[in-house]
């Protein structure tokens, strides 16, 4: 078995071709979460997903999970949610509390993989401006759902979401391709294959197909100008 490179500070990532098949995309393993070094990873594919006291565990699958914004699928249910107007939205906002809805324990009690550290780390790459939160937000005003993730260039790298009423993370998504569109992102980076993420039109790529699209999209500068919202989901329409 292939032993798994050990990462200290300031050494690079491996090639991704080293990455293993099983578990598939274990790349590396230490290291830290500086903004530096994750912007070299994500620019390289590569992710951290890890459980916290352990080390950092950096990936790269194979084949890779994406959503082009262009083909996300809107279901009829999804149009009937939009169309009430029901949820007003937000974009970065509230981008720590997304986070720490995204981190809450699971049902089967396993804990969750966004500790304090990743917590502290994105929440770094948010006040920087490459880090995004989307928020979607009843009647009242509190936060029943959203999404976060990267942006370099224009690819947007998701890294989780969360949904406390019906079709909000979903409402979530609609509205990160409202923002996408009109940056001219090429695509949305899913990480790993779901039921959940297929339905919304999500597909499969080669890893190689993948680090080539990225090679052409982290270079080009978006306006920072579009990271916002119409103020309900209704006006997404």
């Amino acid at each position: 078995m292939r032993a798994i490179r050990q990462l200290h500070t300031g050494d690079p990532f491996p090639p991704t071709s080293d990455a293993l098949e099983y578990p598939n995309g274990l790349l590396a393993v230490g290291g830290d979460l500086t903004p530096a070094r994750l912007l070299d990873a994500y620019c390289q594919g590569i992710f951290p997903w890890y459980e916290e006291p352990q080390p950092v565990l950096w990936w790269t699958p194979d084949p890779r999970s994406v959503l082009f914004p262009e083909k996300l699928h809107i279901s009829r249910s999804l149009h009937k949610t939009l169309r009430r107007d029901r949820l007003q939205l937000a974009v970065d906002s509230r981008f720590e509390k997304v986070m720490r809805h995204c981190a809450q324990l699971r049902g089967d009690g396993l804990g969750t993989w966004i500790g304090d550290d990743m917590l502290a780390a994105y929440c770094d790459l948010h006040h920087i401006g490459h880090a995004h939160s989307v928020e979607v937000l009843d009647a009242d005003g509190q936060l029943v759902g959203g999404l976060y993730g990267i942006a370099v260039g224009r690819a947007f790298f998701g890294e989780s979401m969360f949904s406390e009423v019906q079709d909000a993370s979903k409402v979530a998504l609609v509205a990160l391709q409202n923002i996408l569109e009109r940056g001219g992102f090429k695509l949305i980076d899913c990480q790993v294959e779901s039921e959940h993420l297929n339905s919304l039109g999500a597909e499969n790529i080669s890893r190689l197909d993948f680090e080539r699209m990225l090679a052409h999209t982290i270079d080009i500068d978006h306006d920072p100008g579009i990271w916002r919202l119409p103020a309900t989901c209704g006006e997404l329409l």
